[in-house]
C-alpha cells in the first residue's frame, strides 16, 4: 500500500502535468493526439475516426468529386509526352500577332525560304535585327508573367495527374478508372492504407497558388484544346474548398492521427521555372544553326563550282595522311583532328597540276628569254615562283611526317590509343594537333599569298605588253616566236586560274 507522501506527490505531479505538460514524451504525444482528434471531430469535414483509426467514406467522396472535376484535364496532361509542349503553348498564348510574325521569320523553314532571294550577309543582318526586335518586345514584367503562368500550369498538371484512382480504389475495389457513370460504394478503411497517398496529395495541392486568379490559365487551356477541360466556375469552387481545407489543416491533422505523429508537417517548396529566356536562347541558337547550314550549303555549292572550273572534278585527292579519312579515328576519341585538310589538299593539287606545268612554262619563257628593264622587276616574279615550289615540297614533307611509319605519325597514333583513358595523353595529343594544324594553316596562307603576288606580276606584265612603250619587258614580239599559243592568252588563263583558286581557298581559311 502506497504511503501518504507518495499519494500526495502523485496528486501534485498530475496537477503540474495538466498545467505544464508531462515530462513523459509518450504521455505528451497521446495528449496531443487526443487534442487533434477533438479538433477534427468538431470540424465540418468528417474524414477520419480516431478511436477506430478509420478513413471514412466522406474522405473518399471528397477525392471522387475532385477526380470528376479534373478527369478531362488529367487525360490531357497524361497524353502530352513532350515536356516542351506546354512551354511553347504558354509562350505562344502570351504572344500578340506582331510577335508571332516575328517568331515565324526566325524558324528554319522561313530562313531557308529567305535564303533563296537574300544574300547570306544581308540575311544574317536581317535575322539579327529580328532577334533584337523580338527581345525588345519583352520587358522583365512580361517575362515574369510568362514564367508565372507556366509554373501555375505545371502545378495544376501535377495536381490533376495525382493518382486519384489508386487512392479511391482502396475505398471501393469495384471502381473503374475514369468511369464517372458508376456510382461508387465507399467503405471505411484503415487509415494507414492511405497515409502516403494523403502526404503526396497535400504536396501537390498546397503547392497550388490557391489565392491567384485562374482566368489566364483557363483561357490558355481553352486556347490549347478548343474547350475547357475543367469548367472555370467548377474549378473556382474547388479552389475555395481547397483553400479552406488548407487553412484549417484538415489533411495535416488526419495524417498526424494516422501516423501517430503530432509533429508531422508537410515539406514542399514552391518552384518557379524560367521559360521565356531559355525559349529565346533556343530560338536564337536554332536561327544561328540554320544560318550556318545555309552558309555551308552555299560554300559547298560555290566550292564545287570552283573545283570543277579549276580541276574538272570535285574529287581532288593529293595528300595521303593529313586527310578527312584520318579524322575518323580522332572523332571516335572525341579529339579535334586535322582542321585544314581540304584547303591544304587543294593547294597541293594546284601546285602540282598548274605550278609545275602551265605556270612553269610561262615563267621559264618570261624569266629566261625575257629582256627585263631592271633585275628588280624580274626578282619579285622569280622569288614568288621559287617560294611556291618550296611550299609544294614542304607540304609533301609535312604530309609524309604524319604517316604511321614516321616519328610524328607514330607519336600521334600512340597518344590517340591512350587519349580516352589517360588525361595527360589527351592533353598532349591536343597540343600536337594544334601545332600540326597551325603549320598546315601557315603553308596554306603562305601559298595563297605567293600565288597572289605571282598573279599580280602576271597582270602587270599583261598590261605592260599592251603599252606602246613597254616598261617591264622590251622584247615581247620576240617572245611570241617561241610559243604556239599567244603569250597574252596564256597569261590571262593563268591569272584567271589563280584568281579562281584564291576564291576557293578563301572559303576554308579563317576570316580575319
Amino acid at each position: 500500500m502506497a504511503n501518504e507522501n507518495d499519494t500526495g506527490e502523485n496528486f501534485f505531479q498530475k496537477i503540474i502535468s495538466a498545467i505544464f505538460g508531462s515530462a513523459d514524451p509518450e504521455v505528451e504525444k497521446r495528449r496531443l493526439l487526443k487534442s487533434i482528434a477533438k479538433e477534427l471531430s468538431h470540424s465540418k469535414y468528417k474524414f477520419y475516426k480516431f478511436p477506430s483509426e478509420e478513413a471514412l467514406p466522406a474522405l473518399a467522396k471528397f477525392f471522387h468529386d475532385l477526380y470528376k472535376i479534373i478527369g478531362p484535364a488529367q487525360l490531357m496532361f497524361q497524353s502530352s509526352q513532350n515536356p516542351n509542349t506546354f512551354k511553347f503553348a504558354v509562350i505562344d498564348f502570351m504572344l500578340n500577332e506582331k510577335q508571332k510574325q516575328m517568331v515565324e521569320l526566325l524558324t528554319e523553314e522561313s530562313i531557308l525560304e529567305q535564303s533563296r532571294t537574300i544574300p547570306i550577309t544581308d540575311l544574317k543582318a536581317k535575322i539579327n535585327d529580328n532577334l533584337t526586335s523580338l527581345s525588345n518586345e519583352f520587358d522583365i514584367e512580361k517575362i515574369q508573367k510568362i514564367d508565372r503562368l507556366y509554373s501555375k500550369l505545371m502545378l495544376f498538371s501535377a495536381f490533376c495527374t495525382f493518382d486519384y484512382y489508386f487512392l479511391l480504389k482502396k475505398f471501393d475495389s469495384n471502381l473503374h478508372e475514369r468511369d464517372f457513370n458508376y456510382i461508387p460504394r465507399f467503405e471505411a478503411i484503415r487509415g494507414e492504407y492511405i497515409a502516403d497517398d494523403l502526404k503526396d496529395f497535400i504536396t501537390v495541392a498546397w503547392s497550388l497558388p490557391l489565392s491567384d486568379d485562374w482566368s489566364d490559365m483557363m483561357a490558355l487551356l481553352r486556347d490549347l484544346k478548343g474547350v475547357e477541360p475543367v469548367a472555370a466556375g467548377v474549378w473556382a469552387k474547388a479552389v475555395l474548398k481547397l483553400r479552406d481545407m488548407q487553412n484549417s489543416q484538415i489533411f495535416e491533422k488526419v495524417i498526424q492521427l494516422i501516423t501517430h505523429d503530432p509533429s508531422y508537417a508537410p515539406l514542399f517548396t514552391a518552384k518557379q521555372e524560367r521559360v521565356f529566356e531559355p525559349y529565346f536562347e533556343k530560338l536564337k541558337t536554332q536561327a544561328d544553326l540554320t544560318l550556318k547550314k545555309v552558309e555551308q550549303e552555299k560554300t559547298n555549292s560555290k566550292a564545287e563550282n570552283l573545283l570543277n572550273e579549276i580541276f574538272g572534278t570535285t574529287v581532288v585527292l593529293r595528300l595521303k595522311n593529313y586527310t578527312e579519312t584520318a579524322n575518323l579515328a580522332f572523332e571516335k576519341k572525341m579529339v579535334p583532328g586535322y582542321k585544314y585538310h581540304q584547303p591544304l589538299n587543294y593547294i597541293k593539287a594546284f601546285l602540282i597540276d598548274y605550278l609545275k606545268k602551265n605556270i612553269r612554262e610561262f615563267t621559264d619563257l618570261i624569266l629566261v628569254r625575257g629582256k627585263w628593264v631592271t633585275a628588280t622587276l624580274s626578282g619579285q616574279m622569280s622569288e614568288s615562283y621559287q617560294t611556291l615550289l618550296s611550299i609544294s615540297d614542304q607540304i609533301t614533307e609535312f604530309d609524309e611526317k604524319l604517316s604511321d611509319e614516321a616519328e610524328q605519325g607514330m607519336k600521334i597514333k600512340n597518344l590517340l590509343i591512350k587519349a580516352d583513358r589517360d588525361k595527360e595523353a589527351g592533353r598532349i595529343i591536343r597540343s600536337v594537333l594544334k601545332d600540326t594544324n597551325e603549320k598546315a594553316l601557315f603553308l596554306i596562307t603562305s601559298g595563297a599569298q605567293n600565288l597572289v603576288i605571282f598573279a599580280r606580276t602576271v597582270k602587270a606584265l599583261l598590261e605592260d605588253r599592251e603599252k606602246a612603250q613597254p616598261q617591264m619587258l622590251i622584247n615581247w614580239k620576240e617572245l611570241d616566236r617561241f610559243v604556239d599559243k599567244p603569250i597574252r592568252d596564256t597569261g590571262i588563263e593563268i591569272y584567271k586560274m589563280i584568281h579562281q583558286f584564291i576564291q576557293l581557298i578563301q572559303l576554308y581559311i579563317p576570316k580575319e
